[in-house]
């Protein structure tokens, strides 16, 4: 058998070297060590396949020690030995997710069995998951009951995604049914936030990096001449998918710092994803870039300029970083960047923007194929991740490991699941997307947009003199009355972006160095 690896921490170790020989006649290689800190030095140094950790020790406590691998390693299997049976020791101890709980004085047997069956512990941990939740439902509820800053929003909005993860392997689907009402009130209170702060953020002090502001805030601080800088941005990426492939890149590289950002509005591709590259709201962009630039009613594909935008912003801000852009929009492309990537390390910064995300929650609405595949948040994800693993994208990131890159992943917006109808009424040349709309005498429910009635405001370009922009809330999706139920029909629980949400506007962006 393959030696599986056990770190005994025990201030009284020497009394355990019966057991250990025991275990070591099994077949087990075991490190031994006498406190606290030299466990978490260990743990540091070298990988365990478990711990077994004596709770009562002078120093650190077994407890403190507990947090402080769980810290390091989340999914290190820790199986506590102690001496007390008191219960709160037990609670707490269970809390942290330990894979056992064993009391003095131990048999070798004992132990052996703890090994053995140290991976069936979803059940303590399923149960923990639900009552952890429980609390921190409460405390959510009251937390968003007065939060008023991009901040705590940024803060809460990952709180209910980190959740969604965990409860997300257990099966309550009362604990998930609480979750999501959660997560409608979350967006129904973050719409209203939005609408009363979001013309703000353009000037003052106080306001969220956003699209326009991404490039320059985050990212140039991170460009250098000695380390080559991979930038990829992935269409549509929102927080939760991350979340679900970030542990495969973990194995590659180690994140240095994570920071949400706000997409602008609308949350689409053309507004958000061009303002990153440009440095510059779309109002400017028409501006100071009118063949750029084109707006919703143009002919054309309203992103084929963001490397133009890109150099006109590295000039802009007098940056002569050696760059090269590359957009991949098909399997062929992704494969050809594999093969070639090795070319890429004479450069300062390789920006790649990858489209598979959006390609799949558009053919979400094309295809039933892909409908039965993501129809919920939960499959969306393991869609996600699924892909990410077989994706060419992982082999780049692999061979930008390889090469010494500093990596930075990000994305342009994210996208909802748009589930209720509401009715809007424009003329022919009103824009075509599902949650905004711009043109001119558009009708439509107060209560379910945001409305940019003068788009300068907004930092949007007006297509005509009397154009106007609204933005869907929440999980809503625009509907024309003729036709409507098929339309309706059509549409319902596909994936949509443009609007006000949580999931929409609070995106990811993580930088991580080469392991």
């Amino acid at each position: 058998m393959n030696h599986i690896k056990v770190l005994w921490v025990d201030d009284e170790i020497d009394l355990l070297k019966p057991h250990i020989i025991f275990l070591e006649g099994k077949g087990y290689e075991v490190t031994t060590c006498q406190s606290g800190t030299e466990a978490i030095e260990e743990v540091n140094e070298q990988n365990f396949d478990i711990v077994l950790l004596d709770e009562n020790m002078p120093g650190l406590t077994g407890l403190e020690t507990l947090s402080e691998i769980k810290a390091k390693q989340s999914t290190l299997p820790v199986v506590m030995i102690t001496k007390s049976e008191e219960e709160y020791i037990m609670e707490e101890a269970i809390g942290s997710k330990i894979a056992d709980y064993l009391i003095k004085p131990v048999n070798p047997n004992q132990i052996l069995l703890s090994l053995k069956k140290n991976l069936d512990h979803s059940r303590l941990v399923s149960e923990k998951t639900t009552s952890s939740y429980q609390q921190e439902f409460r405390k959510i509820a009251m937390d968003m009951s007065m939060v008023n800053t991009f901040e705590e929003w940024a803060e809460i909005y990952q709180r209910l995604v980190y959740w969604e993860i965990q409860l997300e392997h257990i099966e309550d689907t009362g604990m998930f049914e609480i979750l999501e009402s959660q997560k409608i009130e979350a967006n129904t209170q973050f719409c209203k936030f939005v609408e009363k702060n979001y013309t703000t953020w353009f000037d003052g002090d106080d306001k969220p990096t956003m699209s326009h502001t991404l490039f320059k805030n985050k990212v140039v601080p991170e460009l250098s001449k000695k380390q080559p800088t991979l930038l990829v941005v992935i269409d549509n990426l929102r927080y939760d998918q991350w979340r679900a492939f970030e542990p495969i890149i973990n194995n590659y590289y180690k994140k240095e710092s994570e920071s949400p950002f706000y997409s602008i509005l609308p949350t689409a591709t053309q507004y958000a994803r061009n303002a990153i590259f440009s440095g510059l709201m779309p109002s400017e962009m028409e501006k100071k870039h009118p063949d750029w630039w084109l707006n919703d009613t143009d002919d054309g594909g309203k992103n084929m300029h963001e490397e133009d935008f890109l150099m006109a912003q590295l000039k802009r801000l007098g940056l002569d970083y050696k760059t090269s852009y590359h957009k991949i929009t098909s399997l062929k492309g992704g494969r050809r960047l594999v093969d070639s990537f090795k070319s890429q390390k004479d450069n300062d910064l390789t920006v790649v923007v990858y489209n598979f995300v959006d390609m799949l929650s558009h053919s979400k609405t094309e295809m039933e194929v892909i409908k039965e595949l993501a129809s919920n948040d939960k499959s969306y994800r393991s869609l996600t991740e699924s892909w990410f693993k077989n994706s060419p994208l992982l082999e780049i990131i692999q061979q930008a490991q390889q090469l010494g890159f500093k990596l930075i992943i990000t994305t342009d917006h994210g996208t909802i699941n748009a589930k209720n109808p509401s009715k809007v009424i424009g003329d022919k040349n009103t824009s075509l997307n599902l949650r905004y709309k711009t043109g001119r005498s558009l009708t439509y429910e107060d209560k379910d947009v945001i409305a940019a009635k003068n788009p300068k405001d907004f930092h949007l370009p007006s297509i005509n003199m009397s154009s106007s922009y609204i933005f869907a809330k929440g999980d809503l999706f625009f509907a024309y009355p003729n036709n409507y139920n098929h339309y309706v029909s059509y549409f319902r629980n596909t994936y949509q972006h443009g609007g006000v949400s949580l999931e929409e506007m609070i995106i990811p962006f993580s930088v991580l160095s080469p392991r």
